[in-house]
């Protein structure tokens, strides 16, 4: 049985619902993340995705702001906050649960990530369908090793089950 925490990430970029989507853009290309939790005095009040940005820039929506830069080339601007584009009523977790029923609510849901939250509802980590994948890869492979008849996987998957 293995744990939400045991999973998580616990360093989460954020957005606020004032923060720019220009922000949000930034995060998601530069630090190659696909889900930012959007947060109010530390506690999670949306999401957004890297869905929700190519939607929110997609053709119907360019951007009427455009800054010339000095080397001649244009950067566009998007004007929107990203209150405008999270998904609010976000669903979450906390850590103490098990990773099973994370799986579960994000297949149920049709959902990539939960924010980790504490008792008050603050951020504390992010749980993504990668981070389950990952585990669910490691035992699978630990079982082809059981399945095999080898004694130390035998060993090693006791100690992960407990």
């Amino acid at each position: 049985m293995h744990l939400v925490e045991e999973l998580m990430q616990k360093k989460v970029f954020t957005v606020e619902p004032d923060d720019l989507v220009d922000r949000v853009f930034f995060l998601i290309h530069y630090e190659r993340i696909r889900h930012l939790p959007v947060v109010e005095d530390g506690r999670v009040v949306g999401i957004v995705s890297d869905r929700d940005l190519y939607k929110a820039l997609g053709p119907r929506h360019r951007p009427r702001s455009v800054v010339q830069q000095k080397e001649g080339s244009e950067l566009y601007v998007v004007p929107r906050k990203v209150k405008t584009i999270m998904h609010r009523g976000v669903e979450t977790i906390t850590a103490n649960s098990r990773a099973s029923k994370a799986a579960s609510i994000m297949a149920e849901k049709r959902i990539g990530a939960l924010p980790v939250v504490n008792e008050e509802n603050k951020l504390i980590g992010i749980i993504t369908g990668t981070d389950i994948l990952k585990t669910f890869s490691k035992l699978e492979k630990r079982l082809e090793k059981l399945e095999k008849g080898n004694a130390p996987a035998q060993k090693e998957l006791k100690q992960a089950a407990s």
